[in-house]
């Protein structure tokens, strides 16, 4: 099986807690005013990975404590994203997720799609919603811009209610908390 990417990012200490190796996947239909990572909206751009061949790579880096799925958009490619995250998961890999979907939004696409569904269950972490310009906010830890949220995933879906992790609330201002 094959995912499209737009590249392969080592050694982050930005997209999630630890040492990081990021996948960035090619395609996002948000397109969100102000993106960080314009050039991989266009679906037709990028290059096709094996998913075998990239978990190997991955789980080559020393010291490595997670990996991160950004974009474009990772719910445009679920389903190789969610083969790509089983294997990671059986090694003991943190994985978080980046979506310009909300949890809400996702849990609804899941109801009609597997993939979403077992994408979504294998995150550790999803930051969701769109990148807002006007809600940008640079002390926010590993958002963009306010309206976006870090959130537990095991524990929203066990509750069936939206589970800030602790990490959503490091950096807030006061009148931002």
């Amino acid at each position: 099986m094959q995912l499209k990417i737009a590249g392969l990012h080592k050694n982050s200490v930005v997209d999630g807690p630890g040492l990081r190796t990021v996948v960035f996947v090619q395609g996002c239909p948000h397109n969100c005013c102000g993106c960080h990572n314009p050039e991989t909206h266009d679906p037709d751009g990028g290059s096709r990975v094996e998913i075998n061949e990239l978990a190997e790579q991955i789980l080559a880096e020393k010291g490595l404590s997670g990996v991160t799925f950004s974009g474009g958009e990772p719910f445009m490619q679920s389903k190789a994203l969610s083969v790509l995250a089983a294997i990671l998961k059986e090694r003991g890999i943190n994985l978080v997720v980046y979506s310009g979907y909300t949890f809400e939004q996702l849990t609804e696409m899941a109801k009609g799609d597997p993939a979403v569904a077992e994408l979504l269950a294998a995150a550790d972490l999803l930051i969701d919603g769109p990148y807002v310009q006007e809600e940008r906010d640079l002390s926010v830890l590993y958002r963009g811009s306010r309206n976006q949220r870090i959130i537990d995933v095991p524990q929203s879906l066990q509750s069936g209610t939206v589970i800030l992790s602790p990490l959503h609330f490091r950096g807030l201002k006061k009148e931002n908390a």
